[in-house]
């Protein structure tokens, strides 16, 4: 463990039926999954706000996700008049299972998910002229083309994934002095779509 992390010993949460997977479907779960899977605890209606919904449905959403094991009651406040709520495990994967209705639901998450990355390094691209230049210079997007065989793909996953998992665990009350939230977005897929032909 570096000293960059405070370890999370609970187990990361793999969701892979396609009844989990449903859960996530809804853009307001995504949103208020993102904070509590970044080791925030809240309550109904402190998830509510994020997203804008009244306690009472955002209660009925994180109770959803609360039955397939995505999060759980957090110990009661001081007063012991509020539970919050808390990520069930350390992280959350999606692996479909091979029926239709799960790959449905996972392209229907996977959908939603992007679509909230874009949306979000949009709006930070149209506030970069009045960003920090340091942070501007470190800022932003990159892709590239490579020929990979799927234990490549597994391997250079695998290195990202594990990089990342080093700085899980900070949180708005413990993370080094400057420390900002940050976004990090992950694409892999094969894109066969115009393979050129091979040299003769």
């Amino acid at each position: 463990m570096t000293p960059r992390q405070k370890k999370d010993v609970r187990p990361a949460i793999e969701l892979h039926d396609p009844q989990s997977i449903k859960a996530l479907t809804h853009p307001a779960r995504l949103a208020v999954l993102d904070e509590l899977f970044a080791g925030r605890e809240l309550t109904a209606t402190e998830c509510a706000e994020i997203v804008g919904l009244s306690p009472s449905a955002m209660s009925y959403h994180l109770r959803a996700l609360e039955k397939v094991g995505i999060v759980e009651r957090a110990d009661a406040s001081g007063d012991g008049r509020q539970r919050p709520w808390r990520a069930a495990g350390s992280k959350l994967t999606v692996t479909t299972d091979q029926s239709l209705v799960a790959f449905a639901a996972g392209a229907v998450v996977g959908k939603t998910v992007a679509d909230r990355l874009n949306q979000g390094f949009a709006r930070w691209m149209e506030r970069t002229p009045t960003e920090d230049p340091a942070w501007r210079d470190v800022g932003g997007i990159s892709s590239a083309l490579v020929w990979l065989t799927h234990e490549d793909a597994e391997h250079v996953e695998k290195i990202i994934t594990d990089l990342i998992d080093e700085y899980r665990g900070r949180s708005a009350t413990d993370h080094p002095d400057g420390a900002r939230r940050v976004r990090i977005g992950l694409l892999l897929y094969p894109n066969d779509e115009a393979q050129p032909a091979r040299d003769a």
